[in-house]
């Protein structure tokens, strides 16, 4: 029996692999859209599939230890959801059966997760081994010791473990949008998107690296994974960045950094908006309005940028045959399914409703031109590789709950937020800002976006708060550094793969990656006391007025990096300009006048100086 197994090769691309992604795929939305089932019923199935597709998947595994490890998940799971409804009927007393699943569905989440994502799983243990080591720690970082049964039962019986909001917004929203991503790419729209930015600006100078701010801007937002996307829309984009006179490393950086940034783009944040709602139980829209401004100001940089290096090496954009009327005409239906996502959201729906809706109407839509229309074996390939997509995040999800939970029952989230405001003081809310920033940056690492989001939100968030922050500004300043954290040395996933692509140093790549970022880094400064950089003004004339000089700033920030305007600046004008760009983005008057008159300043200086040198 055991040889017969062994010669049963499991891979992507293996039949049996494949019925049981599309199976998934169909069971989780007929799940989540038309049965009316309890979350801990759509949990522990999710959790199945997941644990079910990421052991068979494992390359250096043996097939009979694959199949056991499969068996043995389905038996832990299925052993929840026959059994969770009669523990609360016992008032969440456990037998000794059910501590015994409890310890090996915990087990086998840790030694499947440790094949899948090495870096979570590691740091999951680490929290999960602290609810013992950590009675033996002097100070406040102490705590009083569990038994294990406790520990077992608040992880794994319980909603704040496991079984918590993690894995509760994985088998939702960030599955079926996942999902969507995938079936708009099989319909065309990654091209169309691609061919549409290529007409409208790639005849521009570097006109391929602001097709690829543009691209995967559109296509981050969408699948919510910054790795997804550089792998994706990178293998494109970075070749013709090559092609047009950009070297590796900068090409390789402009598409880690435009992927990046596609996570708190809306409308759709890749998933990450409604998480955020979530927490904060307020409209998605208000989330949305929120994230509007940090994200058109973070591209407005980074368009600049490849812009001013595009002028430096004198280079040229690329043409094509196509013009921008003839490709909204060929492909405009591809726009029907974010149409309908978008108005659905503001008209009410849930999130839920709504990624359903959006994934039918792809279908349907992608028919009404032969060349796009998805047949049964489209959709088919959509479904696996939607469903491939979300395994990574969906098992970064699992882990995060044993992360949250272990910080829950040792209450080692508010330990450490006391410590870092006995330390900063609750007046200097910057500095505590600051601590929070380099933990969320840490915590993100190895993470996707949305995945380290969830994790920074339990221990960062409450920090922030006590120091004066609200809610909104804490989680939107933690949800970009979150998701920044995927550019930031040393585990820069998007900068490696994109690295790879490009064939560039890694290193190298990373450096300009964070440079290329720098305005995303230092934004969320400014709008943890001033709310009208997130459109939380009733007044219009202040927001308004704030959200230009913030532009006007970041431009200003953006040319001092870059130490470039009609020629290269030199050091003093390159830190006048940085400094102006900082007074500006600040949303006092005063500051503004500064900083604008610091700027007029040295640009009618330089312009009377490149004019002079060209005569």
């Amino acid at each position: 029996m055991k040889k017969f197994i062994d010669k049963i090769e499991f891979n992507r691309d293996n039949t049996f692999i494949s019925i049981i992604l599309c199976l998934w795929v169909a069971i989780q939305i007929i799940v989540v859209g038309f049965l009316n089932v309890d979350d801990m019923f759509l949990r522990c199935i999710h959790i199945i599939f997941v644990l079910i597709i990421s052991s068979l998947l494992f390359k250096d595994l043996g097939n009979f230890l694959k199949i056991s490890l499969s068996i043995l998940s389905v038996f832990s799971f299925l052993y929840v959801i026959f059994n969770y409804t009669l523990i609360s009927k016992r008032g969440g007393y456990t037998y000794g059966l059910d501590v015994f699943v409890a310890g090996l569905g915990i087990l086998l989440v840790l030694v499947i997760g440790f094949k899948s994502n090495k870096n979570l799983s590691l740091l999951a243990l680490f929290f999960l081994t602290y609810l013992y080591w950590g009675k033996f720690l002097p100070g406040s970082l102490s705590h009083g010791g569990f038994s294990l049964k406790r520990v077992l039962n608040y992880l794994f019986w319980g909603t704040g473990g496991i079984f918590g909001i993690g894995v509760g917004v994985s088998a939702s929203y960030i599955f079926l949008f996942v999902i969507f991503g995938s079936f708009l790419k099989y319909s065309g729209f990654s091209n169309f998107i691609n061919d549409l930015s290529m007409s409208l600006i790639g005849k521009s100078k570097g006109g391929p690296a602001k097709v690829a701010v543009v691209a995967s801007a559109c296509m981050g937002m969408i699948n919510g994974s910054a790795v997804a996307n550089v792998a994706t829309t990178g293998t494109i984009t970075i070749p013709l960045m090559k092609k047009t006179g950009y070297d590796s490393d900068f090409a390789g950086a402009v598409e880690a950094v435009a992927s990046t940034g596609g996570q708190f783009c809306p409308p759709i944040m890749g998933a990450a908006a409604f998480v955020m709602a979530e927490f904060l139980q307020i409209p998605y829209t208000q989330v949305l309005m929120a994230a509007i401004v940090p994200a058109f100001l973070f591209y407005l940089s980074l368009l600049l940028s490849v812009h001013l290096e595009a002028e430096k090496l004198g280079l040229k954009g690329i043409s094509i045959d196509k013009k921008s009327k003839e490709i909204l005409k060929s492909g405009f239906h591809l726009l029907i399914p974010l149409v309908i996502l978008i108005v659905m959201m503001l008209m009410g729906y849930s999130p839920i409703t709504c990624g359903i809706a959006a994934i039918f109407a792809t279908i349907i839509s992608s028919h009404f031109k032969k060349e796009t229309a998805m047949n049964l074996e489209t959709i088919i390939e959509a479904s696996k590789e939607g469903a491939l997509s979300a395994l990574n995040v969906a098992m970064a999800c699992i882990l995060i709950g044993l992360i949250i939970g272990s910080v829950a029952l040792s209450g080692l989230g508010l330990k450490f937020g006391s410590i870092v405001l006995s330390i900063v003081g609750n007046s200097n809310i910057y500095f505590g800002a600051f601590m929070v920033m380099i933990l969320s940056i840490i915590l993100g690492m190895g993470v996707p976006g949305v995945a380290a989001y969830v994790i920074v939100v339990s221990v960062a968030v409450p920090i922030m708060i006590k120091a004066g922050a609200s809610p909104i500004s804490a989680h939107m300043f933690c949800l970009i550094y979150a998701c920044l954290s995927n550019i930031t040395p040393p585990v820069a996933i998007s900068s490696y793969v994109a690295s790879s692509i490009a064939d560039s140093d890694m290193v190298k790549t990373s450096l300009k990656a964070v440079k290329l970022g720098l305005g995303g880094f230092i934004l969320p400064f400014f709008f943890i006391k001033n709310q009208d950089l997130l459109l939380q003004s009733t007044e219009i004339f202040t927001g308004l007025r704030v959200v230009l000089g913030a532009a006007v700033g970041i431009l200003s920030f953006t040319v001092g990096m870059e130490g470039y305007l009609y020629r290269n600046l030199n050091k003093i004008f390159r830190c006048l300009f940085i400094f102006a760009g900082i007074l500006l983005i600040d949303t006092g008057v005063y500051t503004d006048l500064i900083a604008l008159t610091i700027i007029i300043f040295v640009f009618i200086y330089e312009k009377r100086c490149s004019y002079e040198k060209k005569i």
